[in-house]
């Protein structure tokens, strides 16, 4: 089936607001090519569970795409149009599974030489989007906060080596109730800013007490929701044939229901936080891997305004196949391994944070927990400076974002 031949009814497996979405704009799917028109229906399709910024973002390519004329349409994507797909491709469920397509689209892409080809035109359609529907303005400058280093007593290497240039470095913090400064701090912009899933806070472990305005996901408390993925993957591998590939798609296929997700969450949390454990890699091991996977896709997707991030330690490293089966109810913690590991995803969250609209007028602080040490990186920090002032978190908060 080619896209000229689309009709409402081939989408009635859709959830109702993704198919609403689809019949709105069927006219101007039918133009277009399908080298591009599954990419877009992979973002559809899960229109009912996306967050807010999502939505958006997927209303606001439609309806540009809606608003070209065929011609236009035809000057937009003539590169996709040039690229040749075979016929088992054009007769896959595209529709209905078009994940899966555009996998085994780029493997073909690739086989035969046109993945450039490919790149290129789909960075060409970037940059006319993003002339055609600019990112609104934000109603709040973005703050990003990490938290590494829990339970190390002393540590005398160099820590925030790549944050240091970007801001300036405090020696002297007063670290006293420092996690409470820090959550107290972003309740408070999530108070002045009360937008849905605009405001986050993530745990490597067991979260601390915190206000109910905020979005929080920690590795604790999915659990259940972990042990059962590491159960069902445990399970795959030992299948024969099993490959790394279709194990990948076998865990998206996965629903909230199955794996024993709590059913009294909002559907778009819920499906959220399944995904980190079936799309990342590591996430369902080690909690460093979780945290910093989980703020990378909260930055992505959801486009916090406040995201804080706090690593936990992870267990020690052991052979793969122990670590998947899940063995040991109390793995040994390695705190200092983790403080590395924390210190490089601290850096990119604040990379990740750089790509997104507003970055010239973000801020971010990283924190050694429970010493010191801060990097604070803002337009009211000079960069690359050392300061020894003796502050608070919540005074650091206060001058960051002044």
């Amino acid at each position: 089936m080619l896209p000229i031949d689309l009709k409402i009814e081939l989408f009635a497996a859709y959830p109702p607001e993704a198919k609403s979405l689809v019949s709105a704009h069927l006219v101007a799917m039918q133009r277009l090519p399908l080298s591009f028109l599954p990419s877009l229906l992979r973002q559809i399709i899960d229109y009912d569970f996306k967050f807010p910024a999502e939505r958006t973002s997927a209303d606001r390519e439609l309806a540009n795409l809606s608003s070209l004329t065929p011609a236009q349409t035809k000057e937009w994507f003539q590169e996709f149009s040039r690229l040749s797909l075979n016929a088992r491709l054009e007769s896959f469920d595209w529709i209905n599974l078009p994940a899966q397509f555009v996998e085994q689209q780029a493997a073909y892409l690739w086989s035969t030489h046109q993945l450039d080809t490919f790149r290129k035109a789909a960075t060409e359609y970037g940059d006319r989007l993003q002339i055609a529907a600019p990112p609104q303005a934000l109603p709040a400058k973005r703050l990003g906060i990490a938290v590494i280093g829990q339970g190390v007593d002393s540590y005398d290497q160099l820590l925030f080596r790549y944050l240091r240039q970007h801001g300036t470095y405090f020696s002297k913090v007063n670290p006293e109730n420092g996690l409470g400064h820090l959550l107290a701090a972003i309740a408070a912009r999530a108070n002045d800013h009360p937008i849905p899933y605009a405001h986050w806070y993530v745990d490597g472990g067991q979260s601390a007490d915190h206000s109910a305005t905020l979005t929080s996901v920690s590795y604790k408390a999915l659990e259940p929701v972990r042990a059962s993925i590491l159960k069902y993957m445990n399970s795959e591998i030992q299948r024969p044939g099993m490959g790394p590939e279709e194990l990948r798609t076998n865990l998206a296929r996965l629903s909230p229901s199955e794996l024993g997700a709590d059913k009294s969450q909002d559907a778009v949390l819920s499906r959220f936080q399944v995904r980190l454990f079936t799309e990342g890699s590591g996430t369902q091991i080690f909690s460093t891997t979780f945290a910093q996977w989980t703020a990378r896709e909260v930055l992505r997707r959801a486009q916090a305004l406040t995201l804080l991030v706090r690593f936990a330690p992870r267990q020690r490293p052991r052979p793969m196949n122990e670590l998947l089966a899940n063995s040991h109810p109390n793995p040994e913690i390695d705190p200092l391994g983790s403080l590395v590991d924390a210190d490089m995803g601290s850096y990119y969250q604040w990379l990740n944070q750089q790509r997104l609209p507003g970055a010239d007028q973000s801020s971010f602080l990283v924190w050694f927990e429970g010493h010191g040490q801060a990097v604070a990186i803002g337009p009211s920090m000079p960069r690359g400076t050392v300061s020894n002032s003796e502050l608070n978190l919540a005074d650091l908060v206060r001058l960051l974002t002044a």
